[in-house]
């Protein structure tokens, strides 16, 4: 009987919309962020546009030393922000008096990113001369690197501080903050890179001014906001200012093997870019350029990565694991389906997602578009599992499970991906398709070993924050109080 299946299908929708962890709940959360995450990929979208429309040697630069610069970040973003399952579990535990302090301790590892930054300034020629591109995008790759790495320490606070208010579910100040500081970026760049309304003619340095500009933006409006009385109160985010060694110690514990993770998973990418620009010039600016228009599409799945995290976090902080694993099915099933979407437009009309890049650049680009619209194919194949990758292992590290995933992404990194296209290019001359399959095979590969382990339901017994105290109430000795 048709009829009766179609309300059993009709009823079960209307269940997961409005149950708890259902769809209702993960879009309430994410679309902020998918503002906020998309806002971001629409700066490095256009960025990247503005740098293809000024010189093939500006595009081909602005990837590797553009990613180079995030590798090194990205062990201190990927630590402080972890910050948020912190507060997420303490939300839902309800000890709130340690979450502005929980904060503190990811601001001060800013000032360390800082540190770290600063002295790879004076190594970034080195540094590229090593890479081994060609002159002319070697001498740009170095200029970026430098300006880029003046941002950092602004940047690892701003992650920290976000934390803070997607760990609380309060993710609306953080799309609008991303808003602001995209459009100040853009604005930047145009001026910067081309020499408008006065401004010199940058080029390059332009770009990377505007994103340290832009960090530094968002730094700010974070420290204003905080710095209301409200929250002080509610959350000690400015009496909680005194560094905590057993805080300190814990955010460490949980969250650098996060921030390792995010390390080595930039880094397997990094060194992908890399060796592909050792295939020409050509090869490089094609494959900046499926990536940047992969970023587009993908970053609104890193928003519900994010919201399943947060999700997790409050309901294993409340000792509901069943509904945190609710929560990740339904964020999976939207990502999953948006993602289909995506993968079919890239198949079918490429042309859609590459024509903003090539319609203005100076030079003949038909090699760059035939490249172009194959490596988009790649995408549409691996697009599909990186959902899978994202929401699986940001479950299981909403709960604490951050040394499986670091060590999960290591030994893929090293031996599916970064080894296997080493040695298929110097060793057995293999070519730019060769290199994107084996890179296909590894974000396929930790789509499958993310949701495995998911499955496998470890997770559930798994928290960050310390034990409470359990109360139990003499008439009823069998039944302990959750608060």
């Amino acid at each position: 009987m048709p009829f009766p299946m179609l309300e059993r299908i009709r009823q079960h929708f209307r269940n997961r919309w409005s149950n708890d962890g259902g769809y209702r709940e993960v879009l309430t959360i994410a679309f902020p962020l998918i503002l906020s995450t998309g806002s971001w990929s629409v700066q490095h979208f256009v960025d990247r546009m503005f740098l293809a429309w000024y010189s093939p040697e500006a595009i081909a630069a602005s990837m590797p030393a553009g990613i180079l610069n995030f590798t090194v970040m990205s062990l201190f973003i990927g630590t402080a922000s972890y910050v948020s399952t912190f507060v997420a579990q303490y939300h839902g535990s309800n000890q709130h008096e340690k979450i502005g302090p929980l904060m503190w301790q990811g601001i001060y590892l800013s000032l360390i990113a800082g540190l770290v930054h600063f002295a790879l300034m004076f190594a970034a020629e080195p540094i590229f001369v090593i890479v081994g591109h060609e002159p002319g995008v070697r001498e740009l790759e170095v200029i970026y690197f430098t300006v880029l790495c003046t941002g950092a320490m602004p940047v690892v606070a701003a992650s920290a501080m976000s934390g803070f208010f997607s760990g609380l579910g309060k993710t609306w100040p953080i799309m609008w903050i991303n808003v602001i500081a995209t459009a100040v970026n853009l604005a930047l760049d145009y001026v910067l890179i081309f020499g408008r309304w006065g401004f010199p003619e940058m080029g390059i340095r332009g770009a990377g001014i505007a994103t340290v500009i832009s960090g530094v933006v968002s730094f700010a409006i974070y420290s204003a906001l905080l710095l209301r009385p409200s929250y002080d109160r509610a959350f000690r985010t400015l009496r909680g200012w005194r560094p905590r060694i057993d805080l300190a110690r814990r955010l460490v514990r949980f969250g650098l093997p996060s921030g390792v993770q995010f390390f080595l998973d930039v880094a397997g990418f990094t060194i992908f870019i890399i060796l592909i620009g050792r295939l020409g010039t050509v090869n490089l600016a094609a494959s900046n350029i499926a990536f940047n228009i992969n970023t587009l599409a993908f970053m609104p799945m890193i928003g519900f990565g994010i919201t399943v995290s947060i999700l997790v976090g409050q309901f294993l902080g409340n000792n509901r694991p069943d509904k945190a694993a609710y929560a990740t099915y339904s964020g999976f099933h939207i990502t999953f389906m948006y993602m289909a979407i995506v993968a079919a437009l890239y198949v079918i009309a490429p042309g859609i997602f590459l024509e903003p890049f090539l319609d203005h650049a100076r030079p003949d680009t038909t090699a760059i578009r035939e490249i172009g619209t194959v490596l988009l194919r790649f995408i549409a194949l691996y697009c599909l599992f990186d959902s899978a990758s994202i929401i699986f292992a940001s479950a299981i590290k909403g709960a604490g499970d951050t040394r499986f995933v670091m060590f999960t992404i290591l030994a893929a990194a090293v031996c599916v991906l970064s080894v296997p296209c080493y040695l298929a290019i110097h060793y057995f001359g293999a070519g730019l398709y060769t290199t994107w399959t084996i890179g296909t095979a590894y974000v396929c590969l930790l789509g499958i070993v993310f949701l495995l382990r998911f499955r496998g339901g470890k997770w559930k017994a798994m928290r960050v924050i310390e034990e409470t105290p359990v109360l139990i109430p003499p008439a009823f000795p069998e039944s302990p109080l959750s608060e």
